[in-house]
């Protein structure tokens, strides 16, 4: 790992990496930030929770830290709301001793701040694809001065049905700019993308594609029937930091989130249908710790980024093996340890089979003590299971090292928490 101070970058900005705690590169960062300097297109392959956004941001900062704040020099575009403000967040912390001035535009809120906002000094835009159509469209604002261009989490964008709106977007850009594009998994679309936009990009790969080292995977063979007492019963034995549950529709969200909260955990909801104002609410509730668990669905997580997140369930399997890289990212982040729990249906063994082979290995199958299977046959009894070591028993639950370990028994601070 390289220090802040080796590379070339300005003592302002150095002095607010400082003051955000940022100490050595992350791998990401050490080989991302001094090609990016050099003015090189960049196409960065990295798992989530990697510093990738302070990889793009600083060399962001440094090429605009002198710039004149008469026109959009850099535009940072991003699959989801929540994503947009992430990235903000920390564009405004590493440029806070600088000029530098960054807006955020997406979809789901009153346009008409946002056309007033544009008006003023922005050098740098963070946008999702669909609001800033509109603005180019409406000709609110103009990307004709523009030095740099960042995609993040370009994968999610494919997923998500963004490229043709992607593609467009390119047409209002200058021929002459810096690109970067960052992703967890490379489709054959987004590599198709690449070679449109890119001028001989350096390749960054850390590692392979696949979730952090740092986060263990289990399974829990169980059926539809069976999901909420499953739940319930893992949320009441296992000591944990905050959860991420992870369900396939807006209306499992709502259904989860209604049972958890009925059963007094301090649970909050992020789908979709919400507004702009309660999605930011529920995200900030979970990042403040005012929330011990978040019931979201895929698109609405998208950029969750928890420090103290420490286990993720997958209520329902993922359809994906993307999908099962990018949930399980929402843990394990920053080398910290994670724990992946997901519930297997009998008809999930194929896409159990994909993911395990990304892992590149076989993934622990568990069964809960004291847990009602009727008549499920794979689990006949619990004797047999232990004999044949197919399963392991849930009573070797690794405590998590962090001083928010809770159960839902053990939290001397436990409260109902309030509806969303």
């Amino acid at each position: 790992m390289t220090s802040f101070n080796e590379l070339n970058i300005s003592s302002r900005i150095l002095d607010a990496i400082e003051s955000v705690g940022y100490e050595t590169t992350t791998p990401i960062q050490e080989r991302t930030i001094p090609v990016a300097l050099k003015g090189r297109d960049v196409l960065g392959l990295a798992q989530t929770g990697t510093g990738k956004t302070a990889a793009f941001t600083i060399p962001i900062l440094q090429k605009l830290i002198n710039s004149d704040g008469q026109s959009i020099k850099a535009l940072i575009i991003a699959p989801t709301r929540e994503l947009a403000d992430q990235i903000n967040e920390t564009v405004q912390q590493l440029s806070k001793y600088t000029k530098l001035k960054s807006l955020t535009v997406y979809g789901g809120v009153n346009k008409k701040p946002e056309v007033t906002r544009l008006q003023r000094r922005v050098d740098i835009l963070i946008a999702c694809p669909g609001r800033l159509l509109d603005h180019l469209k409406e000709k609110s604002l103009h990307l004709n001065d523009l030095e740099m261009l960042v995609l993040d989490e370009a994968d999610t964008m494919f997923d998500m049905g963004f490229l043709p709106d992607i593609t467009k977007i390119l047409t209002y850009l200058p021929k002459k700019h810096q690109s970067l594009l960052f992703a967890a998994t490379m489709p054959k679309p987004i590599k198709q993308l690449t070679d449109k936009i890119f001028d001989s990009p350096e390749t960054i790969q850390i590692g392979t594609i696949k979730p952090a080292q740092t986060v263990s995977h289990h399974l829990y063979p169980i059926n539809e029937k069976m999901k909420k007492d499953a739940l319930l019963k893992i949320l009441n034995s296992t000591a944990t930091g905050q959860i991420l549950i992870f369900t396939r529709t807006k209306f499992r969200t709502k259904k989860v989130f209604a049972d958890l909260d009925k059963n007094n955990f301090r649970v909050v909801a992020l789908q979709g249908n919400m507004s702009q104002n309660k999605r930011m609410q529920s995200m900030n509730g979970f990042k403040q710790g005012k929330y011990d668990i978040l019931v979201a669905t895929d698109i609405a997580s998208r950029g969750i980024d928890v420090s103290n997140v420490t286990h993720v369930i997958n209520y329902d399997m993922p359809t994906t093996v993307d999908t099962y890289i990018h949930r399980i990212g929402r843990t394990g982040r920053a080398s910290k340890e994670g724990e992946a729990y997901t519930f297997m249906l009998p008809e999930d063994s194929g896409m159990v089979k994909r993911i395990e082979k990304v892992l590149g290995e076989n993934i622990e199958k568990r069964f809960l003590e004291d847990f009602n299977y009727g008549d499920m046959k794979v689990f006949d009894s619990p004797k047999q299971l232990h004999k044949s070591n197919r399963f392991k028993r849930q009573t070797n639950f690794k405590k998590t090292s962090t001083k928010h370990s809770r159960t839902r028994n053990q939290s001397k601070n436990h409260r109902p928490s309030s509806k969303s």
